[in-house]
């Protein structure tokens, strides 16, 4: 029995040595690295979603407050500064309980373990790696103070929702610096190290609440507190954690990948923890989504339709709301900013906005009858023509042919260099069709668009950035206000399209947005019913909807008039209704109108009349 016993301790050893040259490499490489940290806020400070590794700033001991560190020696390793690394009574106490248990309900590792662990080992459950880790832990005991090591642990250790390190778990659950934790916080942060997700505050308070009374207790069992410190901490009140992300809404998480994919464009790439400040409006969000998906729920089977995106934005281009599509689970693609559809007669306002800048008048009478030229022979809509009809009747009635005539006599090229000083930037191909919109335009570029007549012509480039801070609150980038606007496209000329524009809504396809008070818009469909828009602008906000499918498959019976045309009037209508918008049928959107003195804005007839 002596000589097995001799030969096992042998082969231990022998094992042991084996495993330990690979050591010397290991500890050259320790895991240091992680993905720079990215909170992205919303405009009222609501934290909307987080990317990478979320760590706060470097703490040692010595700086937090003295429950803190019991709390975390209590529930993970008591004997932490009597030890050598490893804890053979640590050990033993753990598999008698596990025995008793019939189950795995305590662990024998030693803190030192588990920074050595974290910093060099993979997670995987072998021998070898244990073995390593016994071995990290004697040589991290013979490197560093116990104090050092503490801190190194308390500076790694994930403790949910993205947060590595005491720090980070303060600001993010709490939103205060490690150093300001209450006795019963530092229990609740303590309790998450057995099992993060499980006793989140975020996902399961009731549970993080019942594991904190178990730390406090355990706190009690080892000295670190009174019974009295124990007793009024357990009944003091709840600590409330700062809420979670708004996980689940679509539209988020949309922006915020649109957002963290431009940053390296405003400030390289990120190598600290970065705070993501935006103008993104949460009940503007949250009024976008439910409006969009209410409309793709009830209407989707019956019309075809799978897909929708919507943009708001106000007149300088901040981006209020975003959608990028009916379920971000489903999938990540963003129909607001990557799809390039057709948008129809969505287009031509500038095509009317290029005749009137070259001298027509909204007044001009313009052909609709069939027109030909070559093979390209465009249809009205219905199938019916009305002759000769003024620039306004054509625009706010979406009379193709017209439109072609239009353009064919201002030219495509005039055409595409004004869409081009309205901000769209897509590949616009210099054909006839262009006109009735048949080049594929992200919703975003259209709607940036018609932020432009909205701004009276002047320049307006989209943006959802406004501050960025770094981890120790250095500003690392600043939106600055568009005060560079310049007057890209003729006040006057803007001015008389805003008012055709406005035509459109009151008396034309557009009629279905109509609201109790002044708006501009227009309906697009692409052949087949493949594409259904409405872009629009009031005087406070710019607004574009787009419905249809990915597969490019043509909808029942939906047309930008229609489901899109609804589906903007009842956004707009409650957006501003939430921020007291006063009826005023004759007061024109204010920039549209900052072109001259006068402040009515009345429709064209009127002014004919």
């Amino acid at each position: 029995m002596l000589v097995i016993g001799l030969w096992a301790f042998i082969g231990l050893g022998l094992l042991t040595a084996w495993y330990a040259a690979d050591l010397p490499e290991i500890t050259k490489n320790p895991h240091f690295e992680r993905h720079a940290a990215l909170t992205i806020k919303a405009a009222d400070g609501t934290t909307l979603s987080r990317y990478g590794d979320f760590k706060g700033t470097s703490v040692s001991v010595e700086n937090l407050p003295p429950h803190l560190i019991y709390a975390v020696l209590a529930t993970e390793d008591r004997r932490f500064y009597q030890h050598f690394g490893l804890d053979p009574l640590g050990l033993a106490r753990a598999v008698i309980t596990n025995l008793k248990k019939g189950h795995i309900a305590q662990g024998g590792s030693t803190i030192t373990q588990q920074l050595a662990k974290n910093l060099f080992l993979s997670h995987e459950r072998t021998y070898k790696r244990k073995i390593q880790e016994a071995l990290l832990a004697l040589w991290l005991e013979k490197k560093l103070s116990k104090d050092d090591i503490l801190s190194a642990y308390l500076n790694r250790v994930y403790l949910g929702s993205g947060a590595y390190g005491v720090d980070a778990a303060a600001r993010i659950y709490f939103n205060k610096t490690a150093q300001t934790l209450t006795l019963k916080e530092s229990a609740l942060l303590a309790g998450l190290l057995k099992a993060p997700s499980r006793y989140s505050p975020h996902s399961n308070p009731d549970l993080a609440e019942k594991r904190a009374q178990t730390v406090l207790t355990a706190m009690r069992d080892t000295g670190y507190i009174t019974a009295g410190a124990e007793k009024e901490s357990q009944a003091s009140p709840y600590p409330l954690p700062r809420k979670k992300p708004l996980k689940g809404r679509s539209g988020v998480r949309y922006f915020t990948d649109w957002i963290t994919s431009d940053l390296n464009k405003l400030i390289g790439t990120p190598t600290s923890d970065l705070t993501v400040e935006t103008t993104l409006a949460p009940h503007i969000q949250k009024e976008a989504e439910e409006a969009l998906g209410y409309v793709l729920r009830r209407h989707g089977k019956t019309h075809k339709i799978t897909q929708g995106a919507l943009i708001v934005m106000n007149h300088d281009g901040a981006i209020l709301a975003m959608v990028g599509g009916r379920n971000y689970k489903a999938s990540q693609f963003n129909r607001a900013t990557q799809a390039l559809r057709p948008p129809g007669s969505a287009f031509k306002p500038f095509v009317y906005l290029t005749a009137l800048t070259q001298g027509h008048k909204a007044d001009d009478f313009i052909e609709d009858a069939p027109f030909e030229k070559g093979t390209y022979k465009p249809k009205n809509f219905n199938g019916k023509y009305k002759g000769q009809v003024t620039l306004e009747t054509a625009l706010s009635h979406s009379l193709n042919t017209a439109t072609v005539r239009l353009a064919q006599e201002t030219g495509m090229k005039a055409v595409i260099e004004t869409a081009r000083k309205a901000g769209i930037q897509a590949k616009l191909d210099r054909d006839l069709s262009l006109a009735l919109g048949s080049s594929g335009i992200p919703l975003l570029e259209m709607v940036t668009a018609y932020a432009v007549l909205a701004n009276g012509g002047k320049t307006v480039k989209p943006h959802a950035i406004t501050q960025i801070t770094d981890n120790q609150d250095n500003v690392v980038y600043q939106h600055k206000n568009n005060t560079s606007s310049r007057q890209a496209i003729n006040a006057q000329a803007v001015k008389t399209l805003n008012a055709m524009l406005e035509e459109t809504i009151n008396t034309g396809t557009g009629k279905r947005a109509k609201l109790p008070f002044t708006a501009a818009g227009k309906t697009g469909t692409s052949q087949n019913s493949r594409d259904a828009w409405f872009i629009g602008y009031t005087d406070r906000y710019v607004m574009g909807v787009w419905l249809g499918n990915d597969d490019n498959s043509p909808m029942d019976n939906v047309t930008g008039g229609t489901l899109p045309a609804a589906i903007w009037r009842d956004v707009m209508r409650d957006i501003h209704q939430k921020n007291n918008h006063k009826k005023r049928e004759a007061t024109p959107p204010s920039s549209l109108s900052s072109t001259t003195p006068n402040n009515d804005f009345p429709s064209l007839l009127q002014r004919l009349l």
